[in-house]
């Protein structure tokens, strides 16, 4: 089991930076991948980034060149620039190794117009 544990959720004004945090606990495999799903209200959830074990990172077209995802050992970070409305919701991370899946409870971002 992978336990994950989100922070940094909160009140923003559009346009200012802002940043979360998620870190893992518990069994955690050599090779895995975190990363964040986020889901606005009346909307699906949706992939915003990943970053690997071995440093390989991916970006929803929407947050590419705005939002960036590091990790330190067993704790991914999520920097947000140039936040807008729409960026606004439930931010969960994940953990996927070996094909497992394991999920945060969530972290809610408000942006503010």
């Amino acid at each position: 089991q992978v336990q994950l544990v989100e922070s940094g959720g909160g009140l923003v004004q559009a346009g200012d930076p802002h940043r979360l945090s998620c870190t893992a606990s518990g069994k955690i495999f050599v090779f895995n991948t975190m990363g964040w799903y986020r889901q606005a209200p009346g909307n699906q959830r949706e992939f915003v980034a990943s970053v690997s074990t071995d440093s390989t990172t991916k970006y929803a077209d929407s947050v590419a060149g705005r939002f960036i995802i590091t990790r330190a050992n067993d704790v991914v970070y999520l920097g947000m620039n140039t936040l807008n409305p729409e960026d606004t919701g439930v931010y969960y991370c994940f953990f996927n190794a070996q094909d497992q899946n394991y999920w945060g409870k969530g972290t809610l971002v408000t942006v503010s117009s």
